[in-house]
């Protein structure tokens, strides 16, 4: 009988620039925790990623930077690459598109979709430079705004009117290196028939039960699945497999998925075994896992699994696709440009991976939304690390250095009383929700039980007093069962927050008196057996440092300060006023319920409606809400939302809306109020 094998990739990230916390919530921790979780279900999980190198936006940075494009990638292949190994992001192989065995197995995929009848060659009009002597991306291209006549207009999209358009629409369009004049020439391309994939990719995707945000956007998606160019003019890129090509190359797009194939190539090659790759790509039986941020949902659920079904060889299509949302600073997108984002090596001068990675997991942004803030960072440090998690072990264990000789007492089932019995079972049962939360990709989940296996063991400690059956012999028994059930708490909280914070987890093990790495331990098996009776323990040290307020107000000073550097400072404005008061009488009339989206379109002749239909338990009902000019509606089917259960219908539009969705304004942003864990027709109060 085969062994199960769990292949987990991760998106290869674009080395045009450094990592950040945003990336690392997207897809890198998500994916990280769930391989680490599943090594203690399976022998055979193998975790690949590597950086994305080719494509016009590097080739425009390295220029502006002075660097080749290969310097360019160098420089930050190896930054992301040690940022990961920082934050313990456990890759069987982190690899790279410009390693010379990506070349292959790119140019097979282009020949068979050729041979397929699945690329066609066309003649385009694109913009040349004479300076530069060669075509230009619109990245390269400046000019006046086809709509508005601003004349900074980018090759792509006006940043003053916001219209999107093809860069040979811009009048005047010039170099944006040199300002040369452009010019209108003829080129050849070769472009993948997408629309030839949609029945196969509709069946497909009717085959998944994937999150519903995920389907419902996939299916419109290939709906409009067009044409697609794959070829750019370019001397940086995989080649194109063709004679009298020259100049031409890959796009980016095409060659960057296929790089999840040549990296397990190469471990393959790095493990003496050239062809094991093909006992993960080429069986059916594989799970095969995609982690990804939400922007990269198209390529991976449509335009990928296209460019494999016109294969001959038998390549396995994706199983799980888990693409999370996007994860903010402070309450802004990242951006280095504007001084938004956190110096990764300054930071880690102060704080440790374990701390950021629990932060991270206990907020990630799995079904809205979320973001990074510092106060927030130091809360669940302080609260929760140190004061639940740290402060269980440190009791425990110097309790048990400083009065049992440094000897965990045997757990004895004759000696167990009631209380002991239901603290026992209560751990058991939580085990088994973390291993279906880590199952489900639920980190946020996975936290909070962490967490609520060292409330209970505080409480269990806090109740049995063991300070005081230290101080009589009749007692002893009784104190001793107390610590070895304390012990097998914490024994578990190890196995359970080992995905999240591997390096306290260690530890943690470690000051448990055992001599092997808890990584090596399957989680079944471990969940069972118990601590040796008597087995002796190191001094216990401390697992986490308080998070002083100083320090963190520095933080937020640097990151206004830095900031401040790029933008003008904009008064805040001021908050609304209170609404007038009113008694709990006013408010028990309201009647808020957890509702679930289960569709959502645009209302005709409405920039700014959505018509829903949403579960509310008791029944399905239609809401017309305000929020078309700040959602998608494909991006809130699924959502947990809450509404005003019991307001009177009325009619928007001609449409009927039987309630109305919570939602909260700061300035011109609107967010949906939104609940997890939650089913629908839950009352709110």
């Amino acid at each position: 009988m085969n062994k199960k094998k769990i292949l987990i990739t991760a998106a290869l990230p674009y080395a045009n620039g450094p990592l950040h916390f945003g990336h690392i919530a997207g897809a890198y921790l998500p994916a990280d925790c769930y391989a680490r979780f599943q090594r203690s279900q399976v022998d055979d999980v193998l975790f690949i990623c590597g950086s994305d190198e080719y494509g016009i936006a590097i080739t425009l940075s390295a220029e502006l930077a002075g660097r080749t494009p290969k310097e360019h990638v160098d420089l930050f292949h190896r930054m992301n690459s040690d940022l990961f190994k920082q934050l313990q992001i456990s890759f069987d192989h982190f690899s790279r598109t410009t390693w010379e065995g990506h070349t292959e197995p790119t140019q097979e995929f282009f020949n068979d979709l050729l041979a397929n009848g699945y690329i066609e060659e066309k003649i385009t009009e694109q913009l040349y430079s004479e300076v530069d002597q060669r075509f230009l991306a619109d990245r390269y291209v400046v000019g006046t705004c086809p709509r508005c006549s601003y004349d900074q207009a980018r090759g792509d999209e006006c940043p003053k009117c916001g219209a999107s358009y093809e860069a040979i629409e811009l009048k005047n369009p010039r170099s944006k290196l040199t300002q040369a004049p452009l010019s209108k020439r003829e080129t050849k391309h070769w472009f993948l028939l997408l629309d030839k994939f949609k029945e196969r990719l509709n069946h497909w995707i009717s085959t998944k039960n994937w999150k519903p945000n995920v389907i419902n956007f996939i299916r419109g998606y290939i709906d409009h699945l067009h044409a697609r160019a794959i070829t750019r003019d370019s001397t940086w890129g995989i080649p194109i497999p063709l004679p009298n090509t020259e100049g031409k190359v890959l796009y980016v797009w095409f060659d960057a998925p296929i790089g999840y194939i040549s990296a397990t190539k190469e471990w393959a090659q790095l493990q003496g075994h050239p062809d094991k790759w093909k006992e993960y790509w080429f069986d059916s039986e594989t799970t095969l896992i995609n982690f990804m941020g939400k922007d990269n949902i198209p390529f991976h659920a449509s335009i990928f699994p296209a460019m494999i079904m016109g294969q001959n060889q038998p390549y396995k299509l994706v199983d799980e696709l888990v693409a999370n949302e996007f994860y903010n600073l402070e309450g802004r997108q990242f951006s280095k440009s504007d001084g938004w984002y956190i110096d990764l090596e300054d930071f880690f001068k102060h704080f440790t991976p374990d701390q950021i990675r629990y932060a991270i997991a206990s907020n990630a942004p799995e079904t809205s939304d979320s973001e990074f803030s510092w106060k927030d960072f130091q809360h669940r440090c302080n609260s929760d690390l140190l004061g639940k998690y740290g402060n269980l072990a440190n009791r425990v264990l110097v309790f048990i250095y400083q009065r049992c000789n440094g000897q965990i007492p045997p757990l004895e089932d004759a000696l167990l009383e009631t209380q002991d019995k239901e603290f026992l079972q209560q751990i058991h049962e939580l085990v088994d929700q973390a291993a279906q939360a880590y199952s489900h990709f639920k980190l946020r989940r996975a936290s909070q039980i962490i967490m609520e296996i060292a409330q209970l063991g505080n409480g269990y400690f806090d109740s049995k007093r063991p300070w005081q059956d230290v101080k009589q012999e009749a007692t002893m028994n009784r104190l001793r069962t107390t610590l070895a059930c304390c012990c097998e708490c914490l024994k578990t909280l190890a196995l359970v927050s080992l995905p999240i914070i591997p390096t306290t987890a260690e530890r943690l093990w470690t000051h448990l008196g055992f001599h092997h790495a808890i990584a090596s331990e399957k989680w079944a098996r471990l969940k069972e057996r118990r601590i040796p009776p008597n087995q002796p323990i190191p001094e216990p040290k401390v697992l986490f440092n308080k998070i002083e307020d100083d320090l963190i107000e520095a933080e937020i000073a640097k990151l206004h300060a830095s900031t401040q550097k790029n933008d003008p400072v904009v008064p805040a404005k001021p908050k609304e006023p209170l609404k007038p008061e009113i008694t709990i009488d006013d408010f028990v009339k309201i009647d808020l319920r957890v509702g679930k989206v289960l569709t959502a379109e645009r209302l005709p002749k409405s920039k700014k409606l959505l018509k829903l239909t949403v579960d509310i338990g008791l029944e399905v009902r239609t809401i017309v809400s305000g929020i078309a000019e700040a959602y998608q509606p494909e991006a809130l089917i699924g959502r947990s939302v809450i509404i005003v259960a019991n307001l009177k219908p009325t009619t928007l539009m001609g449409v009927t809306s039987s309630g109305m969705l919570l939602a909260g304004k700061e300035d011109t942003l609107l967010k949906i109020v939104s609940v997890e864990d939650l089913p629908p027709g839950a009352l709110i109060s």
